[in-house]
C-alpha cells in the first residue's frame, strides 16, 4: 500500500464483498422453492425479504441507488432505502435479487441474486430513461469497439482484435422483436448469435469475462441493469458502453429536463465513476457461469461470483450449509 493512499480511499472495506455474498446467497435459497411454479412474484417477494435481511447486519452505510420499488412494486429494498448497519464506509447500493424473474418462474437457467456496490455519489442515475441501448466485450474490445458503428464492423473488429475468424464470435441479445433486425444483421456479418429470454446483467458479465463462451453482449436492456454490469466490467478490464434510449416523448423531454444528453455514449467510468466497485452474484438456476441452488441431504449448496474492481480480483464461493443452522 503506497503511502500517498489514505485509509478512506480504500473505503468500502475489502471484506465487503465477503460480508454480500451472504445476502445473495440468502435470496437465492429462499427463491428456489419457487422454481419453475410460475409465480415469479412470490419467488421476488421471497428473495427480496431475505437479502434486506441479511443486508442490514452488513458493516456499511449503504444507500440503495437501484432499488427494486418503483419495477417490481416490492415494498422493501426501494430507491432511496438505507441498507446495512450505519458502521461502515459510505456506499451506493444496487440491488437485483432475482436478475431474471421470468427465467426462475419458469424453471429456465440463467435466473441470478446479484448485488453491486460502488463509492457513494459514484452511480449514475438511471431514474430519467429505464432503457438503453448496450454493448459488452471483455478487454480486447477496449479502443477497438464502438457502439455507434454498425454491429458488422463491431464484430470483425472484436475478431481481428481476439485473433479469430468471425464465425467464432457469438453475441448473445435478449430475445425480443425489437431485436429482430439487430439479430439478423449479427448472423449476416457471419457470427453466430445467443439468445437469451431475459438475465440482461448475466449476459453482459458473461461478454466481459475472460473464460466465456460469449464474446459480445448488444440490444436494448435496462438502464439499471447496465449500472450493475458495469461494477463487474470494471473487475474484468472489458467494456460496457450504453446510449439512453427513451421509450416515449414524455420520457425524452424528462431525460433532457434532468440534463442527460441523449447521443452521448456511457462508458463504465461514466455509469460508475468509483474505481473501488464489487459485483456478487449468486446462482438460482444452473447459468453459464454460476451452478443454481441445490439440496444435498441436510445441506444446500449455493454457488457464487465475487468481483472486486480496486483488487482486480475474482473470487469463486461454493458454500455448504446446514438448513437447521443456516437462519434467514
Amino acid at each position: 500500500m503506497s503511502d500517498s493512499i489514505t485509509l478512506s480511499e480504500w473505503q468500502p472495506d475489502r471484506n465487503l464483498g465477503l460480508e454480500l455474498v451472504r445476502a445473495t446467497e440468502a435470496a437465492a435459497i429462499r427463491a428456489t422453492p419457487f422454481v419453475g411454479r410460475g409465480d415469479k412474484n412470490a419467488a421476488d417477494g421471497a428473495a427480496v425479504d431475505a437479502m434486506r435481511r441479511f443486508l442490514a447486519s452488513v458493516s456499511m452505510n449503504g444507500f440503495v441507488v437501484i432499488g427494486e420499488g418503483e419495477k417490481d412494486e416490492a415494498p422493501w429494498l426501494y430507491n432511496g432505502e438505507k441498507v446495512g448497519n450505519g458502521t461502515g464506509a459510505e456506499c451506493d447500493v444496487a440491488v437485483d435479487p432475482i436478475d431474471g424473474t421470468r427465467l426462475s418462474a419458469e424453471g429456465r437457467p440463467g435466473a441470478l441474486s446479484v448485488i453491486a456496490v460502488a463509492d457513494r455519489g459514484s452511480m449514475y442515475d438511471p431514474s430519467a430513461v429505464f432503457y438503453m441501448d448496450k454493448i459488452v466485450c471483455g478487454p480486447e474490445g477496449v479502443d477497438v469497439v464502438d457502439i455507434r458503428k454498425p454491429i458488422g464492423e463491431n464484430i470483425r473488429a472484436l475478431a481481428r482484435a481476439k485473433g479469430v475468424d468471425v464465425s467464432d464470435i457469438r453475441v448473445a441479445v435478449l430475445d425480443r422483436p425489437r431485436h429482430a433486425q439487430l439479430i439478423q444483421d449479427i448472423r449476416e456479418a457471419g457470427a453466430g448469435t445467443q439468445l437469451i429470454m431475459d438475465g440482461d446483467v448475466a449476459g453482459g458479465v458473461n461478454a466481459a469475462r475472460f473464460d466465456s463462451r460469449i464474446d459480445m453482449c448488444v440490444g436494448i436492456g435496462g438502464t439499471p441493469e447496465g449500472i450493475i454490469t458495469a461494477c463487474a466490467v470494471k473487475t474484468l478490464g472489458g467494456l460496457i458502453q450504453g446510449r439512453l434510449m427513451p421509450r416515449d416523448d414524455e420520457e425524452k423531454q424528462r431525460a433532457i429536463d434532468a440534463g442527460h444528453d441523449l447521443d452521448a455514449v456511457l462508458d463504465q467510468n461514466t455509469l460508475v465513476k468509483s474505481d473501488n466497485t464489487y459485483f456478487v452474484a449468486t446462482g438460482i438456476t444452473d447459468a453459464d457461469f454460476l451452478a443454481g441452488v441445490k439440496r444435498h441431504g441436510e445441506f444446500v449448496r449455493a454457488e457464487s461470483i465475487v468481483l472486486r474492481s480496486y483488487s482486480g480480483t475474482v473470487r469463486h464461493i461454493v458454500s455448504d450449509m446446514r438448513e437447521d443452522r443456516w437462519g434467514v
